[in-house]
């Protein structure tokens, strides 16, 4: 059973307020990942403390640091957009199922991936300097 919208809409405003498009059917995932031209952020975001405390806010750090940046950036919400979320994580494959995990894609292809054991007991800093990191090399 999905968590109810009124407990996650303020998650869901965090990274749309951030310039994140939400994907809520299998059907926008498919449409949006696999032929994404150039490089393309998938947060799939979460309830779980460590998505408030350091995922979602690492994630909108990377954004103001460095010079590249994610040409798309999406999102499904792990727990509520059922569907999406395990259609999106068919293309994070060969990592298991992970919320909240950060993926980037380039030209459809999944070129890194930050599964939640790499955010649970790191930094929101910390995340954004593997996440500019990766923009770096990829965008």
């Amino acid at each position: 059973m999905p968590y109810p919208e009124q407990i996650c809409a303020p998650m869901r405003t965090d990274l749309t307020t951030a310039g994140f498009e939400e994907l809520k059917t299998p059907e926008q995932v498919d449409q949006t990942i696999p032929g994404s031209e150039g490089s393309l952020l998938l947060v799939i975001n979460s309830v779980c403390g460590c998505a408030a405390g350091t995922a979602r806010p690492g994630v909108k750090l990377s954004l103001q640091k460095g010079d590249k940046k994610p040409i798309k950036m999406v999102t499904v919400f792990a727990g509520q957009d059922i569907d999406a979320t395990n259609q999106a994580r068919k293309y994070t494959l060969p990592y298991p199922p992970s919320s909240p995990s950060i993926a980037l894609f380039k030209d459809g292809k999944l070129v890194h991936f930050v599964e939640r054991h790499h955010i649970e007991g790191r930094s929101a800093e910390m995340i954004a300097e593997n996440l500019a990191s990766a923009y770096e090399e990829y965008c």
